[in-house]
């Protein structure tokens, strides 16, 4: 018989306490409205190995709203990669530099509503299992029983087997991925580093900082002044589809050696969005694959691995499978040559990640068509 559905308060409560003392602590603990939600939304096969409170936790916060909301939840609780054994003081500051507020500011307000919401989820995860039954498929539009993992291969037939490698958590935590590519616009404009974007958190990720946390380095930001100012570009902007190149500052000693900067979206005059053209992706990956050749050569070791989160499908509205085609043409197209890169994909969302592992069973994502005009 399934579990009642838990009291939020209780959830909070219990929440607040994983939160205090650290997923490394979690053993003996008494979470009994935790450890009760996390045996009821357990699917059969898992229950004889016992549901985790872990488990439930990485499965609430998954269904978050991708962003700063779920980022901050990631580093409140320790489920962001390396962080589980962070004491709370570190995982609160971390989280609160999300929102660019001081670390009590944090405490006192946001914090409560980041785990707030993830106690909504768990409560949510339960009701839907009650509703739908034990053996029901997974709730809330879940796509993939992912649980924990956040690392899957998936192999596709583009000119030979080849394998993909697909991540589910934030980019600001690859590692070994010799090249990650960052969405832009025509104007390399970097976002501020509390946002929630891609290219934010990229740049966040970047920074050189002090031991005292302040930034005493902007490397992607200024990077790209002086490969705007050798190409001629300063104060206009370039044409869709352009890649910059920069190096990758703090992040290269988590194995991440350059940022390709490609510029697809356009801003919308008088708005705060943009305007992306699939072609534009496709075009941009393309020259991706170019430049990572180009610099391959000159590289020491020689660059092979390259990372693709969904261009465009953030502000720039396209949707995920539209993303993923345009990214997919040009990416089946260099495979189909016979080039040997290694091809990872990172995304937010099991939903995005699905998509990505439907390619081996021949379920394409939508391609990007040509534009006239």
């Amino acid at each position: 018989m399934a579990s009642p559905t838990p009291d939020h308060a209780a959830v909070l409560h219990e929440i607040r306490e994983v939160r205090r003392i650290g997923l490394v602590r979690l053993r003996g603990r008494s979470l009994p409205h935790l450890e009760s939600a996390a045996e009821s939304v357990a699917e059969e096969g898992s229950r004889a190995r016992g549901a985790t409170v872990e488990a439930l936790l990485r499965r609430a916060v998954s269904l978050l709203d991708g962003g700063t909301l779920r980022t901050a939840a990631e580093y409140s609780l320790g489920l962001a990669q390396g962080t589980r054994d962070w004491p709370a003081s570190s995982r609160r500051a971390r989280a609160a530099s999300l929102y660019g507020v001081s670390v009590e500011r944090f405490r006192k307000d946001h914090e409560m509503m980041v785990l707030g919401q993830v106690a909504e989820y768990v409560v949510r995860l339960v009701a839907a299992r009650e509703e739908q039954g034990a053996g029901a498929g997974a709730p809330l539009g879940d796509s993939g029983e992912w649980g924990v993992v956040t690392h899957r291969t998936v192999r596709v037939l583009a000119g030979g087997t080849q394998t993909l490698t697909v991540h589910l958590h934030p980019v600001d935590l690859l590692r070994d991925v010799d090249v990650v590519v960052s969405p832009a616009n025509v104007h390399l404009a970097l976002p501020a580093p509390y946002k929630s974007s891609v290219a934010a958190s990229l740049r966040r990720a970047a920074a050189v900082r002090g031991v005292t946390g302040d930034v005493n380095d902007d490397p992607l930001h200024d990077e790209l002044r002086k490969w705007a100012a050798r190409h001629g570009t300063s104060g206009r902007a370039v044409l869709p589809g352009t890649v910059a190149a920069t190096g990758s500052g703090a992040m290269i000693a988590q194995g991440v050696r350059r940022v390709y900067h490609a510029a697809i979206a356009v801003p919308r005059a008088g708005t705060n969005d943009y305007h992306v053209l699939p072609a534009d992706v496709t075009r941009a990956v393309s020259r991706v694959f170019a430049l990572l050749a180009e610099e391959s050569g000159h590289s020491d070791p020689p660059l092979r691995s390259v990372c693709f989160p969904l261009l465009g499908s953030g502000r720039g509205g396209l949707p995920y499978h539209v993303s993923l085609g345009a990214v997919w043409a040009a990416v089946e197209a260099e495979l189909a040559r016979g080039a040997s890169w290694d091809v990872h994909f990172v995304m937010r969302t099991r939903e995005a990640a699905a998509l990505v592992e439907r390619i081996p069973a021949g379920i394409r994502p939508e391609r990007a068509r040509p534009t006239t005009g």
